[in-house]
This record gives structure tokens, sequence and C-alpha cells, in this order.
């Protein structure tokens, strides 16, 4: 009861300090501060000074900025509105029409980026304001983007599955292989919502005045190519083998550049606007990262995730049911931790008790990602939720609404792997062990 209590305290205490308007970093290390000050003896200033080193230090953050500054090039040169002019004459028939760009761009930029973050801030720097001036619906813009950017985490490569691959000594690339089906599944979850929604709502989708023949649509979508060759550059350079994530994102930037240049839209201005709004964007999510990693070290110290855990254990429960309270649990940990946090401080308690279940490592790793996906647009501290209002400029719970479809969504996805496990195992078993 006392581990129940300190959590809701927790809770409270950040939303809270949300409310008073504080900003999402400073709320973040004052709820870190309080668990440390409150319910341990470690210094909370020694804790905050290396937790805040050790976030602004890491590696894996280097390739945030270069594929935010991709996204500014590409918005900035227009590009943008030439990926969506070559887009709209396929899409312009089905339902929902150009709002498919959202979940299908992120899909394809989440296989380069394997970052939630970084792809909802560079598909919703093009897309957003593009969408906007064309008349669609403001909710299922932000919507789109807040669910569909949580496939970072899912489609290959993905940080988070590498995380968990270490920690549990399971095949990174069987791991990988595992995240293509359940990611298809949730794009076509994602586009058959937007359909029926469409259906359902057909005066808040603006009526497509293009009708052109086949040969004309072909001839549109040569505006694609750059676009194309810019997506082809990055994750052959990624699966090719010939650059890691960080220097692929480098190599993206590189050629935006090259393709803003080729277009005439490269000049000083472009470029030192665009530069300035990477610092900004990437300022903005570095600093919650930093504020996010102390409260996650506060939360270590406290014992919090591993009491919960360890508690789940002592229930017995049958495999579907303890599937069930870990879900909830994951959701829990959801509103106080990023998810490679939730990964790293659950892992080595819970993967024993899913094991003697009888549940497959391989298939709980894909389950695992899921419900991360799903507190990516958990308040108070789904990450994407605060991107997208950095970047949209909408009140948190207008975003939070506004992505609750795609949250259930993705619950659905949990339900459709545990009832067909096949849809995870499936190409890993066709790769051999």
């Amino acid at each position: 009861m006392d581990m129940i209590m300190m959590s809701m305290l927790l809770l409270v205490g950040l939303l809270v300090l949300l409310g008073a308007g504080l900003w999402v970093a400073f709320a973040l290390m004052g709820v870190g501060w309080i668990a440390l000050s409150g319910f341990t003896s470690i210094p909370a200033g020694d804790s905050l000074a290396t937790a805040l080193y050790g976030a602004s230090t890491s590696w894996e953050l280097a390739a945030l900025p270069m594929f935010i500054w991709m996204g500014e090039i590409l918005f900035r040169s227009r590009l943008s509105e030439d990926m969506f002019s070559g887009i709209a004459p396929w899409v312009g028939h089905i339902p929902g029409r150009l709002l498919h760009t959202n979940i299908l761009g992120c899909g394809i930029f989440a296989a380069i980026s394997g970052s939630s973050a970084a792809t909802a801030a560079t598909i919703g720097k093009m897309s957003i304001p593009e969408l906007t001036r064309r008349g669609y619906n403001r909710e299922q813009i932000l919507g789109t983007l807040a669910g569909s950017a949580t496939l970072g985490l899912l489609i290959p490569p993905s940080i988070i599955l590498i995380v968990y691959g270490i920690a549990t000594e399971q095949s990174i690339a069987r791991l990988f292989v595992a995240g293509i089906l359940p990611g298809l599944l949730l794009i076509a979850l994602f586009t058959g919502y937007v359909m029926i929604w469409s259906w359902l709502n057909k005066d808040e989708v603006p009526e497509e005045t293009q009708h052109l023949p086949f040969r004309e649509k072909l001839k549109h979508s040569r505006r694609l190519v750059p676009v194309l060759l810019l997506i082809v550059g990055v994750i052959g350079s990624i699966y090719g083998g010939l650059a890691s994530p960080t220097e692929s994102a480098a190599i993206g930037v590189l050629l935006a550049h090259l393709l803003s240049w080729k277009y005439g839209a490269l000049s000083w201005s472009t470029f030192s606007q665009a530069l300035a709004g990477t610092v900004k964007t990437s300022t903005m999510i570095a600093f919650i990262l930093a504020g996010a990693a102390f409260l996650t070290t506060a939360m270590g110290f406290t014992g919090i995730p591993r009491e919960l855990a360890a508690w789940i254990g002592t229930l017995a429960l049958s495999p579907y049911m303890l599937l069930f309270a870990l879900t909830l649990f994951f959701i829990l940990l959801g509103c106080f931790l990023d998810g490679i946090s939730v990964v790293v401080l659950t892992t080595s308690v819970i993967l024993p008790m899913v094991e003697a279940a009888g549940i497959d490592p391989l298939w709980f790793g894909i389950y695992l990602v899921i419900v991360v996906e799903m507190s990516q647009i958990t308040p108070p501290v789904g990450f994407n939720l605060f991107v997208l209002q950095g970047l949209s400029g909408d009140n948190i719970l207008k975003i939070a609404r506004a992505a609750l479809p795609y949250f259930l969504l993705i619950l659905s996805g949990v339900l459709i792997i545990t009832i067909f496990p096949a849809v995870v195992t499936y190409l890993p078993n066709q790769m051999g062990q």
C-alpha cells in the first residue's frame, strides 16, 4: 500500500506542477527531487547533476537534431508540398485522403530514424502546416501524427529493441524481423480507422478537386522522386551497413541540402531559419529528455518499478491474466518514465516470471515495445504529446484527446498479437535459430 501511495503522490505532484504552468522539464525534475528527498537518503543534487550530464552526452541523442534539421530543410524548401502533391492523386479518392500521408510518412520515417520523437518532429514539421492549409480536421491531423509516430519504436532499426535484446540476450536481428509484421498491422489499423472516421464525418474532409487519368497521376508522381531519393539514401546507408543511424542522419541532412539547392530553394535565409528551428526543437526535446532522465534515476532509487513488478509476480496469475496485469503496469509506468527506462528498470524482474508462464521472450519483447508505444501518447508524460505541442502550439489536453483513438488502436494491436502470436513469430521462425 505504501508503494501505491508513493506512486499516486508522485503522479499528483507531477500533475500539479504541470497544471501550474511549469515547464515540462522543470516539472519532471521537481518530481524527481521530491522522490529522492522524501523517500530516499540519496543526495538529490548529486543525482541531478549526474543524470543531466548523462542525458546530454548520449551518442544516440546526436541523431535527433540531425533528423530534425533534415525535416526543417524539407519544410522550408517546399519539398514537403511536392511530396503531398505527388501522393495526392493516388489517395485523393480513398476515404481520409491526405490524412493517410501522416500514417505512411511516419511508417517510412520510422524505418529511417528508429526514434518516436524524431518521427513526430520531422513528419509533423512537414505535415501540420500543409494539411492545415488544405483544410483538414485539426484533431485528426494531430491524432494521426501522435499515433503513427510511435511506430519509430517498433519498425526496425529500433533503439528500444536493441536495449531489450541486450538485456534479455535475445537475437537483435530476430527482434528486428519480428517487428515488421506488427508494424504493418498497426499501420493497417490506423489507416482503417481514418477511413471509417472519414465515412462518418464526410463534412470534415476536404473534397478532392482533381480527377486525373492514370498517366497524369504518374506525371504528378515525378515530384515524389526527390523525397524517395532522400529516403533511399538514408535507409540504404543503414541497411547496407555503410552507416549507423546517427551517421545516416548526417547523410540525410546533406541530401536534403543538395535537393534544396537543386530546386533553387536554398538561400542564406532558409538555411539560417532551418538551423534556428532545429536548435529550438532539439533543445526542447533534449531538455525534456534530461528531466525524464533525472526522474528515471529517482524512480530507480525509490525502488517503485521493481517493487511493483515483484508484487505482480506474487499474484500467481495465468499467462493471459499476467499479460493483462503487465499491460496496466506498463501503462502506469508510462505516466512517469520514457520507454527505454521502463525496459531497463523492469526487464530483469519481469522476464523470469514471463518465462515461467511459458511466454516466448521474443514475442514478449515485441509486446513490450507495443505497450510502451501506448505510453508515448499517455498523459502526463507522453513524449509524443509534448513534441507535437511544441510544434503545433495546441493545448496538451487537446492533443491527448486527439491521440486517444490511436491509443485504443494500439491496445487492440496488443490484443491481436496476444490471440495470434504468429503475427510476431512467423518471420523470425523463417530465419531459423
